[in-house]
């Protein structure tokens, strides 16, 4: 089966998929459903075989009786097509495998014997095993030179075990043939943020810090740490987050247009935002960054414990879970244009959303009392649903209300706009583009490598500090500096309007 590529041309989709670690969390909670929706909407090959890896014990019949579980438990039951579910359960095979180990390697080569199919190798298992996978593949003839992998970020905890880990990657596979997922870059929002950008003159022109007096970006996460202390508690909120999807959302914002859709014509735009990324100096840190650590609170009306107070938390960490700061971007088109970014867990609701605020007239009649009012936002909304809003001045309808302004969106929500469409989840898109050979929607290694380099200064400048997160009760917005922070520019964070 052909699909197309950016510019229309045709290209095969026929692949075999290994998925290491089948039975983990990622590959049941979204890779499975994922690719049962694309065999639903009759995205994938006939020929296309997926072939699930994993340390547990199963046969290819308790796989796929797994698999039906949670295809059962993931999908809504009117998109469980019968016909759809039972083509997609034919295509299940599995091996039992110890990563680690190159003995049992040889099963996945006599798997493999006489396709000639590409081999798709998707790593969905802790990153400091990704190199041991990769040289055991290669040593036991499983790969050839149309073979791609696919590994989750972030990859490592910081600049250093970023390179080690992919060097080991780069060893077996070249550049071209390596898919750094961000499954933030999956979303139909972030993708219609390029054509938001490129395609429409109304604001291609406008994108620059002639008409844009600052741009606000939150990340907001109700959850806590649910089961993560180990992982997260060496990672904090700064690697977790901001390395791997804020600095992702400021280059599709920030970067210049590309002179084209392909890959690297994306990413080089991307790589230079990275390098132009403002430093923090040691006075900027006290002033234009905070770290903060969530103490008991309640949400939804649900108490819920303080970090300190999870499940097997060392009660001395100064791990943060919150992290709000004010950067920019020096170039020409966003000189003096503040980027303000903030992310955090337990915080009042799920809430991704990317808030554009254009610079008001230059001379303003109106009521004077109404001043903050006289200025557009483009409200950019990833999750929880997916949509773009314009919000604009009119007039106050009434006979009483004269020349009173007010404010109201002119709003493209997706779910509403197209009710009959349903809106794919980031993993279907990018699953897809996999099994296209296009690149453009994931991380080149340069722009993993930058992001850590400016991360790690971050970290660097805190731990000389040695300062404690400032507290925040869970079910807030954060601490009351990070208000404090914005409201010192004489602004404040959306929600507050």
């Amino acid at each position: 089966m052909s699909r197309h590529n950016q510019v229309g041309e045709a290209i095969s989709t026929e692949i075999d998929l290994a998925l290491f670690g089948a039975l983990g969390d990622l590959a049941q909670r979204k890779l499975f459903p994922s690719l049962f929706h694309l065999e639903r909407e009759g995205l994938l090959d006939p020929a296309t075989r997926l072939l699930g890896l994993a340390r547990q014990e199963h046969d290819r019949d308790s796989f796929r009786a797994q698999v039906q579980k949670t295809l059962k438990t993931r999908v809504k039951a009117e998109e469980l097509d019968r016909e759809a579910l039972e083509r997609f359960l034919a295509r299940l095979d599995f091996l039992q495998l110890d990563f680690t180990h190159p003995e049992g390697y040889a099963a996945i080569h006599e798997w493999r014997q006489g396709a000639e199919r590409p081999m798709v190798v998707y790593l969905s298992v802790a990153a400091r095993i990704y190199g041991d996978i990769c040289r055991h593949l290669e040593s036991t003839g499983c790969l050839d030179d149309e073979s791609r992998v696919v590994v989750e970020k972030p990859i490592g905890y910081d600049l250093a075990s970023s390179a080690e880990i992919n060097d080991a990657i780069g060893a077996v596979f070249p550049e071209s043939r390596i898919y750094r997922i961000d499954h933030y870059l999956g979303k139909e929002t972030v993708q219609n943020l390029i054509a938001l950008r490129f395609a429409n003159p109304l604001f291609g022109t406008q994108w620059n810090q002639n008409h844009i007096s600052h741009v606000e970006i939150t990340v907001a996460e109700q959850v806590g740490i649910e089961g993560r202390w180990g992982y997260f508690d060496d990672a904090g909120q700064l690697r977790d987050m901001v390395q791997n999807h804020l600095l992702q959302l400021v280059c599709l914002i920030a970067m210049d247009p590309p002179a084209n859709l392909d890959a690297d014509a994306i990413r080089d735009e991307k790589v230079k935002v990275l390098k132009a990324l403002k430093p923090f100096t040691d006075d900027m840190l006290g002033r234009d960054v905070v770290r903060g650590q969530y103490i008991a609170g309640t949400i939804d009306g649900r108490s819920v414990p303080g970090y300190l107070e999870e499940e097997g938390a060392n009660t001395e960490s100064h791990t943060e879970s919150f992290v709000a700061m004010k950067t920019g971007v020096a170039n020409w088109r966003w000189a003096g244009v503040p980027f303000y970014l903030r992310t955090g867990k337990r915080m009042p609701e799920k809430l991704s959303q990317i808030v554009i605020h254009f610079r008001q007239q230059p001379h303003y009649i109106f009521d004077p009392d109404q001043r903050d009012l006289a200025a557009n936002k483009l409200v950019i909304r990833l999750q929880p649903e997916e949509g773009i809003a314009l919000e604009v001045l009119t007039k106050d309808s009434g006979l009483d209300k004269g020349m009173r302004l007010r404010r109201g969106p002119l709003h493209l929500d997706f779910n509403s706009a197209f009710p009959k469409t349903r809106i794919p989840d980031a993993y279907e898109r990018l699953l897809l583009e996999v099994m296209k050979g296009q690149q453009y929607l994931f991380v080149r290694r340069d722009e993993v490598e930058y992001a850590w380099r400016w991360c790690d200064s971050l970290n660097a400048a805190w731990k000389d500090r040695d300062e404690p997160p400032r507290r925040y009760p869970a079910g807030s917005w954060g601490p009351v500096a990070s208000i404090a922070m914005i409201t010192q520019d004489g602004r404040s964070w959306y929600e507050d309007y």
